[in-house]
């Protein structure tokens, strides 16, 4: 590649990671320029390391011809089982062992190596391979985030030469550089919906972190608590705990999320939710359906744990519904997005009097009343109740309980969450 399209396409890397380019689109377009300027790149692979509780990286593909893989993956912990594997007999893992930043392959030679995919890439028509680890300094280090690892492959029967290596010498940490960023932006991301959940992650980042900004909204307000959890967490071990803990913290948070709430606080075996919008009849119903499909996933996660002979619980939930102030609260540097005002202090409430009363849920009048006629009908009166540090008596109201013991009535229900 001569010196003017190599200068184009720097320009061009440049300009496509400030504006943000989707990896994927990057590779892309960055390989398609390659070729059209005369550097026979047939094939590519770029990946880096995360900050994600479930991946430990992200990767990005491109091929000249069409094939069955994604043009992005991501992969999981390589430090156990077959992942670790694979990792140890991949050219990067050598690179790092060998601490080298870059590394020939003509396929020819192959007989001599035990790199994974090399075989692969032959049989598929490929002739020469170079490898790059580009590694960050200790200020731009995230976590395992640490490095830019890439691999190119050329079909060319003398490989890249000396004028395609220079220009990926030259053009490859501008694209890294762009991965890199693009990463980071990634990361803000999981990072703002783990910590902060879904909504209160993309109203920070879309600006909203002045101390005292918030809204006042209508909205339907969860709160669950675990049966019993004190207890358990006493006749376990403490390396038990946290497993006990997050097993049923998943359970209602993918249940709330499914139903399209947003869980904004975790107490403890406590969780904090809303479902808001235009809608607040739908809201309510959404409240129902995160519930429903909550039992349900505390009937298959009991059934594991039991299978594995492990503590099983259920949970308490409140319902309620009322205007809060939704937005930062704290001081100067160390402020939580969330919701505050008595309809949050309520809402926990109710779900404290479902162990005096012994009923799985509790629902406030004001809850129930927002529902349809239908709606109405499958919520029942548990009687009136003065709640702790609330000055008035609530009327509360639980479900049906023939929508747990009556086929019909059950179908009846789900198809009105259906609905």
């Amino acid at each position: 590649m001569d010196l003017a399209p190599r200068l184009n396409l720097m320009n061009w890397l440049v300009g496509q990671g400030l504006t943000g380019l989707p990896e994927n689109d990057l590779i892309r377009g960055f390989c398609e320029r390659c070729r059209t300027a005369g550097l026979d790149v047939s094939r590519a692979s770029v990946f880096i390391d995360t900050l994600h509780p479930i991946f430990e990286g992200r990767g990005f593909r491109w091929n000249d011809t069409q094939t069955n893989e994604s043009d992005m993956f991501e992969y999981r912990s390589t430090s156990e089982g077959e992942a670790a594997q694979n990792w140890r007999r991949s050219i990067f893992y050598y690179m790092l062992e060998s601490g080298v930043g870059e590394l020939e392959v003509d396929f020819a030679d192959r007989a001599s190596l035990d790199f994974s995919l090399i075989d692969e890439l032959a049989a598929n028509g490929h002739r020469h391979l170079v490898a790059f680890v580009h590694r960050f300094g200790e200020a731009g280090t995230l976590g395992q985030m640490d490095s830019v690892y890439s691999y190119w492959v050329t079909r060319r029967p003398g490989g890249f030469g000396e004028l395609g290596l220079s220009a990926l010498r030259d053009l490859v940490p501008l694209l890294g550089l762009a991965i890199k960023s693009g990463a980071q932006v990634e990361i803000a991301r999981t990072l703002g919906r783990v910590y902060l959940g879904r909504d209160a992650s993309e109203q920070v980042l879309r600006g909203r972190i002045s101390r005292g900004v918030t809204e006042r909204i209508a909205a339907v307000l969860w709160f669950s608590d675990l049966r019993g959890s004190t207890a358990i967490s006493e006749s376990i071990t403490p390396g038990e705990i946290i497993p006990f803990l997050n097993d049923y913290a998943q359970a209602s948070i993918d249940a709330i999320h499914d139903a399209g709430g947003d869980v904004l606080k975790l107490i403890g075996d406590g969780v904090l939710a809303m479902f808001s919008g235009d809608d607040m009849s739908g809201a309510r119903r959404a409240a129902l359906q995160a519930e429903h499909q909550f039992r349900k996933n505390l009937i298959t996660l009991n059934a594991r744990r039991a299978k594995e002979r492990l503590p099983i619980t259920s949970a308490y939930l409140g319902l309620h519904v009322g205007e809060v102030y939704y937005g930062n609260i704290g001081s100067e540097d160390r402020l939580d997005f969330t919701v505050v005002g008595p309809a949050v202090n309520e809402v926990s409430r109710i779900a404290s009097m479902c162990r005096s009363i012994d009923r799985d849920l509790l629902a406030s009048a004001e809850f129930r009343s927002g529902l349809d006629a239908t709606g109405r009908r499958y919520l029942v009166s548990t009687g009136r109740y003065a709640l702790r540090g609330i000055g008035r008596a609530q009327d509360l109201y639980t479900l049906d309980p023939d929508i747990a013991s009556s086929e019909p009535v059950t179908g009846s229900y789900e198809r009105y969450l259906e609905n």
